[in-house]
């Protein structure tokens, strides 16, 4: 069993993208189980939602306290809440920012770390910064757990717009093929 947590913003859609995510992964043959979490509910306040996929049916609903992947959508959320929480050996950081590894100053058992300027190609594609689908995309490059088709076919099921529906299609394009990903190395990421 694998587990992934989300972290982003109220408003910024990190609940619709672990359920786009679910989706795919259900979609790659695996079980999935989305769990959402909303705190306060208001727009901009620190949010996260949960996720498990593995080869055999799930049972666990709780929140994930020992996550394998962090998908951070907000660059600034790492200031406001521990994301390392609970963090497990040999885990992947996928950061939304536009700066380097190791600014981000991430613990030991993080070993593989993807960046993403999110906010720059969001600006780009939808005119704000939108970055769940673009987070997508890339920890389908960094992973490999869901495939690009997957990941389509979760994005078509959200019932977007066909504009919206478009857009993000060139989103989680855009998030796969510009993300970098580091490994480390000792002190180094390379």
């Amino acid at each position: 069993m694998h587990e992934v947590r989300l972290h982003g913003r109220g408003g910024q859609g990190a609940v619709l993208a672990s359920k786009i995510l679910a989706k795919a992964i259900a979609m790659s043959g695996l079980h999935v189980t989305a769990i959402p979490s909303f705190g306060f509910e208001r727009r901009g306040a620190p949010v996260a939602a949960f996720m498990r996929y593995s080869e055999k049916p799930l049972r666990a609903v709780t929140n994930i306290y020992d996550p394998d992947y962090i998908i951070c959508i907000d660059p600034s959320i790492p200031k406001a809440v521990d994301i390392f929480a609970g963090v497990q050996p040999g885990s992947t950081l996928i950061q939304a920012t536009r700066h380097s590894a190791e600014s981000l100053n991430c613990p030991e058992p993080i070993t593989k770390v993807v960046l993403c300027d999110a906010v720059g190609i969001g600006m780009e594609v939808f005119r704000r910064p939108i970055t769940n689908t673009i987070m997508l995309g890339a920890f389908a490059r960094a992973t490999g757990i869901v495939t690009m088709d997957a990941l389509r076919a979760g994005l078509e099921s959200a019932n977007f717009r066909d504009a919206g529906l478009e857009q993000n299609l060139i989103a989680i394009e855009r998030g796969y093929n510009e993300a970098i990903i580091k490994q480390r190395q000792g002190e180094e990421w390379v």
